[in-house]
């Protein structure tokens, strides 16, 4: 069996090639107490290595769910099987980052030997992209080094979230549904809607209300395919578009959304910890409807989801 063997302390090289790597390394030892964190780790995960080092990987840190919102660090945990057993395994999961959405990543667990002896457990992750929507692009543009047209653009995205905004998801809806009337290509639309938004705003203000905007964005970002477009319709409103989809499968898009947002929380440095959930109202396009009604009809099943309690998700 080929082994890993890594002492940090006398590695020197390796660990400095380690520490720089663009994917998240950490190490835990049987107890699943974290003893190395990247650079790698902080920047996928927003959690510095002061702020992990010596803790326990399943005390409310990357806190790893799968798209059905079940908690990996309490069931079915790969490093933690793998400091058992010492067998390495894949899988993906959505981590927690520290400003509160959930990012994607693919992890992959390997055991750590050290005299033969099995002595802990070592995890690489990388985050998955999804649907990044031209956010290379808008990071590197500013107002002097872009063209015009490059600036139009610009304004087609919302400021705060980063997202399309309502401008451009009228853009994309007419492009498909063009493409429904000519190619008859289908498509669904999903309309969330951030429950207890005014409550945000109202009792901790305006700051907390961009922070939940941000986490719900980014959660999105994180839960589409790189076929499908999410972006800010207005509010706390949101419109996702997801081409060639039947109902059952709208559905399903629609229940992995809630999820991943009902497993992510805001964080705040006083040790407050802020819920947040969304309403999901969703439909395909048929043959009678035009861009309005098809609106209407997926804004209506997002209010039968607040009626019915919230945190829900009506489908046509």
């Amino acid at each position: 069996m080929n082994r890993s063997t890594i002492d940090m302390e006398d590695g020197g090289i390796y660990k400095v090639m380690l520490e720089n790597m663009d994917v998240g390394v950490y190490f835990v030892d049987k107890s699943r107490q974290i003893t190395f964190w990247n650079k790698g780790a902080e920047t996928i995960s927003g959690f510095s290595k002061e702020e992990v080092v010596g803790k326990f990987c399943h005390h409310d840190i990357l806190s790893h769910v799968d798209e059905k919102g079940n908690k990996v660090c309490v069931v079915g945990c790969p490093l933690k099987d793998t400091t058992e057993d010492g067998i390495p395994r894949e899988t993906v999961v959505y981590l927690h980052h520290k400003e509160g959405h959930r990012v994607r990543v693919k992890v992959k667990s390997f055991p750590l030997y050290i005299d033969n002896k099995l002595v802990g457990a070592g995890e690489v992750f990388e985050k998955l992209i999804g649907n990044e929507i031209n956010k290379e692009f808008r990071d590197s543009c500013t107002d002097i080094s872009c063209s015009i047209e490059e600036l139009k653009i610009l304004a087609l995205y919302d400021k705060l979230t980063e997202l399309p905004n309502r401008r451009y998801l009228e853009s994309i809806l007419e492009s498909r549904f063009m493409e429904y009337k000519h190619l008859h290509l289908t498509f669904g639309i999903l309309f969330m809607d951030i429950d207890n938004f005014r409550n945000f705003n109202n009792t901790y203000g305006h700051d907390m209300g961009d922070k939940v905007l941000k986490v719900v964005a980014n959660t999105f970002i994180s839960a589409i395919r790189k076929t499908d477009f999410v972006g800010r319709w207005g509010g706390e409103e949101f419109i996702g578009i997801f081409p060639m989809v039947s109902k059952i499968e709208l559905e399903a898009i629609a229940e992995k959304i809630r999820v991943l947002t009902e497993n992510s929380a805001l964080r705040e440095d006083d040790g407050g910890r802020y819920s947040i959930t969304v309403s999901i109202g969703g439909t395909i396009i048929n043959e009678k409807d035009d861009i309005e009604s098809l609106i209407k009809r997926s804004d209506d099943k997002m209010y039968i989801s607040k009626k019915m309690g919230k945190n829900r998700v009506t489908i046509e």
